[in-house]
C-alpha cells in the first residue's frame, strides 16, 4: 500500500528540466517570388516538349511513382520493398527501440521479487563442548520472502528518461520511413537513369549506322578519283571516335541494371526483368506541391531532428535530477525457520520495510558537468535541427527550379536534333554532288550525335527533376500504413 501510494505520489511530482516545444520556421514560400508554372510556349510544345504545372497545396500520394504510368516501375518498386535488406533494418532497429522504451517503462513501477534460501550451517563453539554433542551445533536454515522495491520519482528523473528514450524510438520511426523514401527514389531514378542510357545507346548506333554508309560512299568517291584519300582517312577518324562512345554507355547500363538488382534485393546473377525506357514512361502533368508550412511536418528527415532535439531536451532533466535527493523505499516479507514444516508457524515469519535518501555532496563536479554536456547535447541538437529544415526547403527550391527550366532545355535539345538531322541530310546531298568538301560533313555529323545525346540528357533530367520533387517533399508517407512493424501480439504484457 504505501509503495502504490508513493508510486502515485511520484507520477504527480514535478519533472525538471526543459519541457520541449516543437517550432515552425516562419516561411511562406519556396522561392524568392511566388511559385510559377515551368515556362513552357506554344512553340515549345511544338517542338515536343511536355507542360507541366504545379498544384500548390495538393496533397502527395502515397505510391507518388505510379505517376509516371509505368507497371514495369510499380512492379519492380513492391519488389524492392519486399525484399530490400536496408528497409528490414530499419525495421528491426525500430522494433528493438520500441522494446527498448517498454523496458525503460517499467522503472515506473515497484519491483516485486522472490528469493528462497536454504543452507546448512555450523555454529561456533565446539571447542567448549564434548565431542559427543558436536552435532548439536549443526542446523538447517530456510528462508523464503517477497521483496518489494521502489524508487519515487519524486524530480522527474525516471520521466525525462523515458521520455528521451521514446523520442529515441521516435527517432528510429522517422528513420525507417527516411529509408522507405530513399529506396523507392533510388529505384525510380535508377530507372530513369537506364532509361537514358538506352537512348543514348540507341542515338549513338543510330548515328554510327549513318557514319558508315557516309565512310563506304566516300571510299567508293576516293576510288573513282572524286575525293582525295584524306577525306577517307577523316570519316574513318570520326567513325571511330564515335564508335569509342558505345562501349562505355553500355559499361554504364550493365552497371545500373546491377544497382536495379541490388536495390530489389537480389544478387547480380539474377538480375531483374523489368526494363525501362523513355518511351515507357510518362511525365506526369500536374505536380502537387505542399505548402511550405506543412514541409517540416511532412520530411522525415525533418521529423528525426525534431525528435532526436526532443531526446536531448529530456537528458537534460535527467542530469538535474540526477544532482537532487534519490529517494528508495524497500520491504521484505516471508519465514524463516531450521525446515520446511516449521515455515508455516506464525513465530517464523519475518518482515522489514526500509527507506533512504542520497543526496551527492561531493563528486569533483561529475554531476555539474553531466548536466553541462546534456545542455550542449541539445544545442548541437537544435542546431542540427535547423540544418536539416533549411536543407529541406532547399531540396524543394531546387527541384521546383530545376522543373521550370527543364521543359525549355527539353524543347531546344528536340529543336535541335531536328535542326541538325536537317542539316546532315543536305549535306550530304552536296557532297554527293561534289558542292561541299568532307569537311562540312564532318562538321554536321558531330553535331548531329552530340544534340542527339543532350536531347536524351535533358528528358531523363526532367523525369529525374520530377523524381526528385516528389521526394524532397517528403514521398507523401502520411498516406500510407505499411511501413511500421506492427506490435508483438505474443506481447505478454501489452497493458503496460
Amino acid at each position: 500500500m504505501l509503495a502504490a501510494a508513493l508510486a502515485a505520489a511520484s507520477a504527480s511530482a514535478c519533472m525538471v528540466g526543459p519541457d520541449f516545444q516543437g517550432a515552425t520556421p516562419p516561411v511562406a514560400r519556396y522561392t524568392r517570388e511566388g511559385l510559377r508554372d515551368p515556362a513552357v510556349g506554344a512553340e515549345d510544345r511544338r517542338n515536343g516538349a511536355v507542360a507541366q504545372a504545379f498544384a500548390p497545396g495538393r496533397d502527395v500520394p502515397g505510391e507518388w511513382w505510379t505517376l509516371f504510368r509505368s507497371r514495369a516501375l510499380n512492379s519492380l518498386v513492391a519488389e524492392a520493398l519486399a525484399r530490400n535488406p536496408t528497409l528490414e533494418a530499419a525495421q528491426a532497429a525500430l522494433r528493438a527501440a520500441r522494446a527498448t522504451t517498454e523496458a525503460q517503462r517499467g522503472a515506473l513501477f515497484p519491483q516485486v521479487a522472490f528469493a528462497a534460501q536454504s543452507s546448512y550451517n555450523k555454529a561456533p563453539g565446539g571447542e567448549l563442548q564434548s565431542p559427543l554433542n558436536d552435532n548439536s551445533l549443526l542446523y538447517s536454515l530456510v528462508t523464503p520472502q517477497v521483496t518489494v522495491s521502489f524508487a519515487p520519482d519524486v524530480f522527474g528523473g525516471t520521466r525525462r528518461a523515458l521520455e528521451s528514450q521514446a523520442a529515441q524510438e521516435e527517432v528510429q520511426r522517422w528513420q525507417l520511413e527516411a529509408a522507405y523514401l530513399t529506396l523507392t527514389a533510388n529505384v525510380v531514378a535508377a530507372a530513369i537513369q537506364e532509361a537514358a542510357l538506352r537512348a543514348q545507346i540507341a542515338a549513338t548506333e543510330k548515328v554510327i549506322q549513318a557514319q558508315t554508309e557516309l565512310l563506304s560512299l566516300i571510299t567508293k568517291q576516293s576510288d573513282a578519283g572524286q575525293v582525295a584519300g584524306a577525306d577517307v582517312v577523316q570519316q574513318t577518324a570520326l567513325l571511330a571516335q564515335s564508335q569509342q562512345l558505345l562501349p562505355p554507355l553500355q559499361r554504364a547500363l550493365a552497371q545500373q541494371r546491377n544497382l536495379l538488382t541490388a536495390l530489389a534485393g537480389r544478387f547480380p546473377s539474377e538480375e531483374v526483368s523489368q526494363t525501362f525506357t523513355l518511351a515507357s514512361l510518362h511525365l506526369p502533368r500536374s505536380l502537387p506541391v505542399s505548402l511550405p508550412s506543412r514541409l517540416i511536418e511532412q520530411r522525415p528527415d525533418v521529423k528525426a531532428a525534431e525528435a532526436a532535439v526532443h531526446a536531448a531536451s529530456a537528458q537534460v532533466g535527467v542530469a538535474v535530477a540526477n544532482r537532487l535527493p534519490q529517494f528508495t523505499i524497500s520491504g521484505a516479507v516471508g519465514a524463516s525457520a531450521t525446515n520446511f514444516a516449521a515455515l508455516l508457524n506464525p513465530a517464523a515469519s519475518l518482515w522489514t520495510i526500509a527507506g533512504a535518501v542520497a543526496q551527492p555532496l561531493f563528486d569533483a563536479g561529475t554531476l555539474f558537468r553531466r548536466q553541462q554536456a546534456a545542455e550542449e547535447n541539445l544545442g548541437a541538437a537544435q542546431a542540427q535541427y535547423r540544418a536539416t529544415v533549411i536543407a529541406a526547403y532547399q531540396n524543394v527550391a531546387d527541384a521546383l527550379r530545376a522543373l521550370q527550366a527543364d521543359g525549355r532545355a527539353v524543347a531546344a535539345a528536340n529543336a535541335a536534333v531536328k535542326a541538325s538531322q536537317q542539316s546532315v541530310e543536305l549535306v550530304r546531298k552536296q557532297f554527293g554532288l561534289g558542292a561541299v568538301s568532307s569537311a562540312s560533313l564532318l562538321i554536321t555529323q558531330s553535331a548531329y550525335l552530340q544534340a542527339v545525346v543532350t536531347q536524351a540528357q535533358a528528358q531523363a533530367s526532367q523525369y529525374a527533376d520530377t523524381a526528385a520533387l516528389f521526394q524532397a517533399l517528403g514521398g507523401g508517407w502520411w498516406n500510407r500504413r505499411d511501413v511500421a512493424p506492427a506490435r508483438d501480439p505474443k506481447d505478454p504484457a501489452p497493458f503496460l
